[in-house]
């Protein structure tokens, strides 16, 4: 008998992808391209960066809520919170409220901050607000801010020590990061919150400004790349949430979100039927 072909993972589209779509639209879009969840961006990255606020209890949170429904689609996180010296966790809470007001599963957010016992403290702050709300706080390394590295990212929230928090793995961090997919296969299971796929050239960027130009404007395809994507999805938990994060403005953003479900589609039914031999 011919055994029974894996089932399909779940893939979201992180917001990144086609940020300039507000979130109604952006859920049609997604939904559109085959995906099942999306990220939401409605924190600023930086200040003045692009973000699409939200009240829980809105006509705007009423409206999206009813368009996830209507889609089919699912929250996979809000994002993106900069852990800075100066944030106040407890500033954040109305996010937290609109997050789980649409269903969200976690909060990303970056580790900005050159005092580690401080950022591990914001870090504890937040998970244990996000608590009530049944939100994870998955913090995401860059090799550009303070928290550049798996290694660092690990060492974060262990030290903060709190039970909903946990590591966002982006592939192209990791490999900018000169991390491999070996350092993620070391990892407990329960340090990963969920990973985000992308591909790349086999060159690094040369500075910390051309790797944040390549991650914001120039990734490429999954599968298109040399990222190794298929030992990443090997040394991830099978059962991981994953997200796919693919800016290319060269596109048209129909054309890219259909490029970024197909693509990712393709390498993660490869990794999940040589997973299931």
């Amino acid at each position: 008998m011919k055994p029974a072909e894996p089932l399909a993972r779940p893939l979201a589209a992180a917001h990144l992808t086609a940020l300039d779509h507000a979130p109604t639209q952006w859920v049609r879009l997604a939904a559109r391209a085959g995906f099942s969840g999306v990220g939401l961006r409605l924190y600023p990255a930086a200040p003045g960066g692009v973000a699409y606020p939200i009240i829980a209890g809105s006509a705007a949170q009423r409206e999206l809520r009813d368009v996830l429904s209507g889609e089919g689609v699912g929250v996979f996180d809000v994002e993106f919170v900069p852990v800075v010296p100066e944030l106040d966790p407890a500033s954040l809470l109305p996010l937290f409220e609109t997050a789980a007001s649409v269903g969200a599963c976690c909060v990303s957010v970056s580790g900005d901050d050159p005092d580690e016992a401080r950022l591990a403290e914001k870090l504890a702050a937040l998970a244990q607000l996000a608590k009530p709300f049944g939100l994870r706080i998955d913090l995401e390394f860059m090799r550009w801010r303070h928290v550049g590295t798996l290694a660092q990212a690990r060492a974060a929230i262990e030290r903060a020590a709190q039970p909903n928090l946990a590591v966002l793995i982006d592939a192209l961090h990791l490999s900018r990061a000169g991390g491999t997919p070996d350092d993620v296969a070391a990892m407990p299971p329960e340090v990963a919150g969920f990973a985000q796929l992308c591909d790349a050239p086999a060159s690094l960027p040369a500075n910390d400004e051309e790797a944040i130009r390549e991650a914001r404007t120039a990734r490429l395809a999954p599968g298109d790349g040399a990222l190794p994507l298929d030992a990443l999805l090997r040394a991830l938990p099978r059962t991981l949430p994953l997200s796919v994060e693919m800016p290319m403005p060269s596109l048209h953003p129909q054309a890219r979100i259909e490029l970024a479900y197909r693509s990712a589609r393709r390498v993660v039914d490869r990794a999940s039927v040589a997973a299931s031999v």
